[in-house]
């Protein structure tokens, strides 16, 4: 089955596509505060055609803490987020995104793989439906677990700014 992924920035939403696009599942997400842009060094959430150019994290438990793509070796707990609440936590998952649109969202100042775009976990409540992140695709771990298990490397993936 071809699956594809469809982002919604006004939405707040990640729709998982199937075969003849039939939506399989419907997940909320928080993308970034600052809205939409692919510039380095803006936060912004990039549009445009991508793909998961990588998948990180199989068989971690839930609430794995990455910095840098690797589990750093610590669980996310309330106390660490009191000890940290500066963080911008990545949880449990990362599914890597890579612009496929040269200039748009791909090479230079507006790579989306360069400025490391994910899909990924964060803790819980995070996921308020307005967008929050400094540029992810935040999701709820259970979302970002059973989404990591049904999609391939390679997976198409559209951010878009409307409905």
């Amino acid at each position: 089955m071809a699956l594809r992924i469809h982002i919604s920035l006004p939405e707040q939403t990640l729709k998982l596509i199937g075969e003849h696009g039939l939506p399989i599942r419907r997940y909320p997400v928080s993308t970034a505060a600052k809205g939409a842009g692919e510039e380095k060094g803006s936060f912004c959430t990039p549009r445009g055609r991508h793909m998961i150019r990588a998948k990180i994290g199989a068989h971690c438990p839930e609430n794995t803490v990455f910095v840098a793509r690797r589990p750093s070796g610590e669980t996310f707990l309330p106390e660490l987020k009191e000890q940290f609440p500066q963080r911008d936590w990545i949880l449990t998952r990362i599914l890597w995104l890579s612009g496929c649109e040269p200039w748009v969202n791909r090479l230079g100042r507006v790579d989306t793989m360069q400025r490391y775009i994910y899909i990924h976990g964060c803790p819980e409540g995070a996921i308020t439906g307005i967008p929050e992140s400094n540029g992810c695709i935040r999701m709820h771990n259970q979302d970002i677990i059973e989404l990591f298990d049904r999609v391939p490397v390679y997976t198409p993936v559209e951010i878009f700014e409307c409905g």
